[in-house]
Formats: C-alpha cells, structure tokens, sequence
C-alpha cells in the first residue's frame, strides 16, 4: 500500500467516524456501556476530532510530505503500540502515525478501551484485505522491532525494561495547566471549561492547575461551565466528587465549587477527578517561571503566554504528546 493509497484509506475511515451506519453506532453504544466514562458526547467529541483534524486528505498528504515520508517503504518495521484508556481511542494518533509512515503497527489495546478500535480496524481489513498485514491487535508485542508506548510513571518504568533496547517512545503522566489574569472575557471563561471538563478532566490535555493572581474573583469562573452541568449527574463523577468534598469538610479546609468540581489551593499539578487545583502569583512572570520549572509534567499551557482558552482538546496533526515528534520518530527508523 503506497502512500496515496493509506492518505485515501484514513480519508474514508473520518467519514465513517461522523456517519450514522448501524454497524458504528452500535460499538459506540457498546464502548460506553462497557466503560461508563465514554458517555455517548464525549465519544462523539473524539470522534468528529479525529475525523476533522486528523483523518482529512490534505492535512495526511502536508503531514506526510513535511516530515519526508516516502511513496513506498521498501523494508516496514513492527512498531509495537501499548495504548492508554482514559478517553475514547486516546492512543489514535500513534497508530495514525504508524500507518501514514508505512510502518506496521503491533497493537496492545486496554481492556478500558479495545471496543471502539477494534471495531474500526475490522472495518479497515474490511475496506482493504491488506490492512491483516499493517494493523494486528494483539496481546504481546515480540515480534515488534520499535515501541511507543503510554502510561503512569509507574508503568513507564516497566516499558523502560522490556523496550529499552530497542527504539522507543515511552510516555509518562502529564496535565496541563492554565494561567490567568482576571482580566479574561466571558468568552474566555467559558471556553476554559472546555479545558477544565472535557471528557470528566481525565486527559493529560485536561487542565488540572490554575495559576491566578491573588485577589481572583472566582465567582465569574465558577459560573462559566453551565454546559456541563449535566455532568453532575454521572454517578462516577458525583461518587469521586462526593469523596473529595468530604475530606473537605473533614479536615475543615476551604473549597469553592460549581457542583461539577471543587477548587482548592494546593500547589500539585495533578488534581483528583472532581478537583481543581489553584496556584497563586504576585505577578505574571512568576507563574510562567513556576510552570518552566515543571515542563516534563506540562502537556499544555493555556491562556496568559500560552495556547488559546478551549483549544486543548483539538491538537492538530503535528501537535504531539510530550512534544515529541512521532512521525520523525517513524522515518528515522527505515533510515
């Protein structure tokens, strides 16, 4: 399969992704029931991204050509693909990129995770038999001659010392953090929540830190996620929601909350389900200091010198995780 063939191939795989074919809206009711954080809109929400911002011709065909990807490959590697769970085909764009380069991709899927890509990747053998050979989901990856792989800091160890040796991409935790000023517009406000809860605030895209200045007046912010208060509903939220206030009120500490989630001052990036965590500064440069510091831990800087509110659930292409570029990654190993 040539290069214009597999750019042609992803091309009618983001059309099926925004169809209404039975066949599709069956796996994605089954994704949900088998895990209840994949609620039909935030699978939605992954889908019509994937098939918009990655999934389109062109933006296959410029990705391809600025990182010298070659019609044909002569000699494809085994990549070994260990994917994450925590949002609906979370780990699409490392296969993505696999495929675009030639490469054939040995896939782990999570148990969390393996209805939605497993059905897609029938529905690619389907559409073109030698799909058998460049997508197999499997459950050990030996024959892989390169990894990519992503997963806690605990894990990460694991994937050190079974892929070490060979060429690898191995991720750890990361968040995303947002830097305010007060100064901010409604507008603003209320496309940060996009960043605060889309998909329950379970992605390393997910803002789980905000740096503010003293003096914040939180009572704007607090009003601005009404969209997803339908989110309160969902009892996994609500029982991990619950719990954290809770110790809260236990050990008497001050909390501000919107019923979807609970601000607290505490200096960690990484917040629990159903929490915010707040960071205060006496002036702006200190927060953009304070988040250098912590650079290997930041997926994202959002607002004050950093990326547009609401754009951190929509990277495109050449976006990638922890910044590195897996697509150069790919080339390199046929080089």
């Amino acid at each position: 399969m040539n290069l214009n063939e597999r750019i042609e191939l992803a091309g009618r795989l983001g059309n099926y992704l925004l169809s209404d074919e039975p066949a599709w809206i069956q796996a994605k009711e089954m994704a949900f029931r088998s895990n209840p954080w994949f609620i039909p809109p935030f699978i939605d929400q992954a889908t019509q991204q994937l098939s918009t911002a990655f999934l389109n011709p062109q933006k296959l065909s410029d990705w391809a050509t600025g990182a010298g990807i070659p019609e044909n490959l002569a000699a494809p590697k085994k990549v070994g693909l260990v994917l994450a769970s925590n949002l609906p085909l979370v780990g699409f764009h490392d296969w993505l990129a696999v495929f675009i380069s030639g490469n054939h991709a040995l896939i782990k899927l999570s148990a969390q995770d393996s209805i939605l890509f497993e059905h897609l990747a029938a529905k690619l053998i389907e559409w073109d038999p030698r799909m058998a050979n460049q997508l197999q989901i499997a459950e050990r990856l030996n024959q892989a001659e390169a990894f990519i792989a992503t997963g806690s800091d605990n894990t990460a160890r694991y994937f050190e010392y079974y892929f070490g040796r060979s060429p690898h991409i191995i991720r750890k935790n990361r968040t995303s953090v947002a830097i305010l000023t007060g100064r901010e517009s409604e507008a603003e406000l209320i496309a940060l929540s996009d960043d605060l809860y889309s998909y329950f605030g379970r992605g390393c895209r997910n803002v789980t830190q905000l740096c503010v200045p003293r003096g914040y007046d939180f009572k704007p912010l607090l009003g601005s996620g009404d969209a997803y208060q339908f989110l309160t509903e969902h009892h996994k939220l609500k029982n991990n929601y619950d719990y954290q206030l809770a110790l809260r009120i236990l050990n008497k500490e001050y909390y501000m909350s919107n019923g979807i989630a609970l601000f607290v001052e505490q200096p960690s990036l990484y917040a629990p389900i159903g929490v915010v965590h707040i960071h205060y500064y006496d002036q702006p440069e200190e927060a953009i200091e304070w988040s250098e510091r912590h650079l290997e831990q930041i997926q994202c800087r959002v607002g004050w010198n950093g990326i547009p509110f609401g754009t951190t659930q929509t990277p495109t292409l050449d976006q990638y995780a922890d910044g590195i570029d897996t697509l150069s990654f790919l080339r390199e190993l046929n080089s």
